[in-house]
């Protein structure tokens, strides 16, 4: 057997094996005694829903996890790549439309897996939970969108990525490098103007007591916005949320209509503080300099093994090609993705302590981020003790609890 392909085959076992094992210990670590911290706002009927939903999610997955897993390995095996790189070829077009017709392919493929799996998770278990918002026709509306989006821009990315390794030679990963991540500053500052309209209403805060309070704060933290904005979230999901977008004097807050029904001001103000804390801590930059370094890692080890006989053949592959070198890059380079996203969860994590601390200092008060946190966390039915190897491996943000009892603390201490 070729030595490519078996580690191919080692590596998607140990990536199954891993997710099954940590979903499964996420599942046991399920308690069915309701952390006293949540008491106020939390009774044991609603703790019960909410681990029902996780076990729900959580089996859900490992259902996804599997089959997903198991039509790739047979695709694999059977030699499904090299038939749909032989009828891209058969347009006689050359390497770079061949390539986007040979990937594009291959994303349809796996739109039309991950569309039934979106269904199902949001007109089945969405809806028996009472999140779900969504009309049939605002889910496929948005589907459309996305891909219309994924066309127009992955497309014409793909293409310059596909251009710079067939024509730049051995700078070829220095110039994809560049442009990937110039391409992504881009899309950071177009997103809040040109994207997330599509997808959704944005509504100025209207004059009142919570915008009197949050210019007030903004005032005083020397932040400048160029506005307050609530989002029609409801359209799609009771669950709450609140985010900054955009970059520099384009800075907006958005919250998420469910939001401004849920909290108090204070509460929401709080809200707002630990999402200030982010920017205040340059969070953000931190986080684009690690992204960049990623991508230049990335494309550095994909310069390595291009055109790799090896490689194609144990894919199966009849022909050698530089866009079929991206898509088996992929397979190799998850290991390593993971471990970089170990990393990146890391300090996401510690970023968010951080910004915790903000808004309780800035604010002078931690109480009211905590009690946004526990409604927060009770409208999302967040799991309220998840396993920890399952937070080392996939989690951003530190679970509830510990953020909670994180403030308690710096609150007993002030």
């Amino acid at each position: 057997m070729n030595s490519l392909l078996l580690f191919l085959l080692i590596v998607i076992a140990v990536g199954y094996t891993l997710e099954l094992s940590v979903s499964l210990l996420n599942l046991r670590n399920l308690s069915p005694e309701l952390p006293h911290e949540f008491n106020d706002v939390w009774d044991q009927q609603k703790y019960k829903h909410s681990q029902e939903y996780t076990r729900q999610n959580t089996r859900f997955a490992i259902l996804q996890n599997t089959i997903a897993t198991s039509i790739t390995l047979v695709f694999l095996l059977a030699g499904g790549f090299n038939v749909i790189d032989l009828y891209a070829r058969s347009f006689g077009y050359g390497e770079i439309i061949t390539g986007l017709i040979f990937t594009a392919i291959l994303l349809v493929l796996s739109l039309l897996l991950n569309l039934i799996f979106s269904i199902y998770s949001t007109f089945i278990i969405e809806e028996r939970f009472g999140f779900n918002r969504t009309r049939p026709v605002t889910f496929a509306l948005d589907t459309f969108k996305t891909i219309v989006l994924s066309t127009f821009i992955g497309g014409p990315l793909l293409a310059l990525i596909l251009w710079f390794f067939l024509s730049a030679g051995n700078l070829a990963w220095v110039y994809c490098w560049f442009g990937v991540f110039l391409v992504t500053i881009i899309l950071q500052f177009l997103a809040p103007i040109l994207i997330l309209p599509l997808f959704n209403t944005f509504t100025p805060l209207e004059d009142g007591k919570l915008k009197e309070s949050i210019v007030s704060y903004t005032n005083k933290e020397k932040f400048k916005i160029r506005g307050v904005f609530v989002m029609d979230g409801s359209r799609r999901s009771t669950k709450l949320n609140a985010f900054f977008t955009g970059f520099g004097r384009f800075k907006k807050i958005v919250f998420f209509d469910t939001l401004t029904e849920a909290l108090t001001s204070q509460q929401i103000l709080g809200v707002l503080a630990h999402e200030m804390g982010h920017y205040k801590h340059k969070h953000l930059i931190k986080m684009l300099i690690a992204s960049f370094i990623q991508t230049g890692c990335m494309f550095f080890l994909l310069s390595l093994i291009i055109n790799n006989a090896k490689l194609f053949d144990a894919f199966g592959m009849e022909n050698i090609s530089t866009y079929a070198s991206l898509v088996f890059f992929g397979f190799l380079y998850s290991p390593v993705s993971l471990l970089i996203s170990i990393l990146v969860n890391y300090f996401s994590r510690k970023h968010e302590y951080e910004a915790d601390n903000y808004a309780a200092v800035s604010t002078g008060n931690a109480q009211p981020l905590i009690d946004g946190l526990k409604i927060l966390s009770s409208a999302n039915l967040s799991n309220l003790t998840p396993h920890p190897f399952h937070v080392f491996l996939h989690y951003s943000h530190p679970p509830v609890l510990e953020r909670i009892r994180a403030l308690q603390t710096m609150k007993s201490v002030s």
